[in-house]
């Protein structure tokens, strides 16, 4: 088992963000070690009927891509390198008011009212480039709304609607912040290993709640990434490994793979949870 390499990976990581698009997309195949095994039970374990888990279940967590894309993106390959550069131009006012909280409405009628993202935040979150390559030109900015999956299940929440040039329906940042993440009941991992990695982020729940796709890492002389998933009534556990990995030299390079995993059920409220960090999944600001 290679800790050095997976330690490697990790280092390497800010410098292989703009690739993570990549990677292929499958949970990976690879056999489930006794490691893995054992430290999913303990994080089960941990967080099952713990008060981290029930303030997992009052607060507002995204489980998808909080800034959603226009239909039909994207025209051409100068778009796409524009988004994932995260290249803009403004030639619109942002607005300067807007209300001190917005609302987050899940389907079953709870909500919960946090503070709103001004519209220069909520826009300096998207347009973080600033290179000469090609780039998106935004022509109007107001508030609405979205449709988004969290960890209570799909709700409507306030989004900035940024239109851009060339598209017939606009960008959507949803303008709230997550609810600070409860501190977990067991301790991460110190070492990763070929058998156990941190995952790098979730990629997005599916809208029936029956499927997640995280972003796995791996190297440049094995096999790619496999994920594999543990469900208990409480949480769902995934474990990310690397399989075929070899001891021989190798160049340390992070490639990114999408992974999807099936469930036997629908996420609900459970909490989906890294067996490496034992700590919650989180969804990053990273275009993927």
């Amino acid at each position: 088992m290679r800790a050095l390499f997976a330690r490697t990976l990790a280092v390497l990581l800010p410098l292989a963000l703009f690739a993570a698009g990549c990677g292929s997309e499958k949970a990976g195949s690879g056999a489930r070690s006794a490691e893995s095994k054992d430290r999913a039970r303990e994080v089960a374990a941990a967080w099952d009927g713990s008060r981290a888990a029930e303030v997992w279940r009052k607060g507002y967590y995204p489980l998808a891509d909080v800034v959603q894309l226009p239909e039909h993106a994207f025209r051409n390959d100068d778009d796409k390198t524009a988004y994932a550069a995260e290249n803009y131009v403004l030639d619109a006012e942002l607005p300067a008011d807007s209300p001190a909280k917005g609302k987050v409405e899940w389907e079953g009628g709870s909500s919960l009212s946090l503070p709103l993202m001004d519209a220069r935040k909520a826009y300096e979150t998207v347009a973080r480039g600033g290179n000469d390559g090609p780039h998106l030109t935004v022509t109007a900015v107001k508030l609405g709304t979205t449709i988004l999956v969290t960890s209570r299940g799909p709700a409507t929440v306030p989004a900035w609607l940024f239109t851009l040039d060339g598209y017939d329906t606009p960008l959507k940042r949803v303008a709230l912040e997550p609810s600070v993440l409860p501190g977990s009941p067991i301790e991460p991992l110190k070492d990763a290993t070929d058998d156990l990695m941190e995952l790098q982020q979730l990629v997005e729940v599916g809208r029936d709640g029956r499927s997640v796709t995280v972003l796995a890492g791996h190297g440049a002389c094995d096999d790619g990434a496999a994920v594999q998933v543990r469900e208990t009534a409480g949480s769902v556990v995934l474990s990310a490994s690397i399989v075929g990995g070899s001891d021989g030299d190798c160049t340390a390079q992070l490639l990114f793979q999408k992974a999807t995993v099936k469930l036997e059920r629908e996420l609900g409220d459970r909490v989906l949870l890294d067996a490496f960090t034992g700590a919650p999944i989180a969804q990053r600001r990273i275009p993927t």
